[in-house]
Parts: structure tokens; sequence; C-alpha cells
């Protein structure tokens, strides 16, 4: 359903990418203090992930492939911005949790390559590799990050604030 709405309309792709940013951003200030919570997110944005890179399709195996191609977004391609989208929700909510967004940086590429590497290695789920989906998947989880090396200063911020007056009003 989102997909096609996409798809007919990919002027509307690039707000799509902002709004997951946002709401991680938001989502993450809000909770950044319960890595609990955080925890979960992060279990739960790794659904369509596995769902959309993992599960298999009805494609015969014999009609899989890898390609190898690297090329940089722009605002109307769908499936880039769709792939930079993809990682950047788990990878903000685990690097919050754990408060540590370049090993979670780390992760979420390495976890690309895993994906790339099962989808080559295992034709029974009929899906392609491609090393554009890796570079893709690697700035999202690169704005994943940077929005929660973002989020985690200005939740400290906010504590020494608040601590700052409530020491204040002693």
């Amino acid at each position: 359903m989102i997909t096609n709405v996409l798809l007919d309309h990919s002027e509307l792709v690039p707000v799509a990418l902002l709004l997951v940013a946002l709401i991680c951003a938001g989502t993450g200030y809000l909770l950044s203090a319960r890595p609990r919570i955080l925890w979960a997110l992060t279990g739960l944005s790794l659904i369509p992930v596995v769902a959309l890179t993992l599960v298999p399709t009805r494609y015969p195996a014999d009609a899989v492939f890898c390609t190898v191609q690297f090329a940089l977004p722009t605002l109307g391609t769908v499936e880039l911005l769709a792939n930079v989208a993809l990682l950047l929700p788990p990878v903000c909510f685990a690097s919050l949790a754990t408060r540590r967004p370049l090993a979670m940086l780390a992760a979420g590429s390495g976890s690309s390559v895993v994906i790339e590497a099962l989808q080559a290695f295992v034709p029974a789920i009929g899906r392609a590799c491609d090393t554009n989906d890796w570079l893709m998947n690697t700035l999202g989880t690169l704005a994943g990050a940077l929005i929660a090396l973002g989020t985690i200063w200005l939740a400290k911020r906010r504590s020494q604030s608040g601590s700052a007056t409530g020491a204040m009003s002693s």
C-alpha cells in the first residue's frame, strides 16, 4: 500500500524519509532515559528490515542475481531512499539505548553486509543482492547514528539545565 503510493508519487519519498528521521529523533528524545523501551523500539523496527530483505519472494531462484554498482540517491529515486530509511530507525534507537552511536553505525553497516550476503548465497529466498543497497543502508545507519548523537546531546543539555534549575531553587 505505502510502497504503491510512494512509487506513484515519488516526490513524497524525501518527505517520508524526513518524517522517519523526525519521528525517530522525537521519540528518542522523549524516551532517552528509558533504554528498555528503546530496545523494544529497536526490535520492532527490525521487523520491516527482515520482512523487506529476507522473507522469500515468489521469484524463481534462477532469476536471482547480484549487481555491483554505486549511485547516490536523488529525490526521485524511491528504492534508493527507501534503503536509506530502512536501517535508520533501528540504528537510531539502538544508539540511544547504548549511548554508542559509532558502534551502532558499524553494526548497522555490518548487518547490511550480512543481509546482502544472505541474498547472494541463499538463492531460495529469491532476493537479489546489490552493492547499492548496502551503500544506501549504510547512509541510513549514518543518519540514524547522527540523529542519535544529536538526541543524546539534547537530552544531556535538558538534564543539565533541569539539575541547574533544581539547584538554584533549593
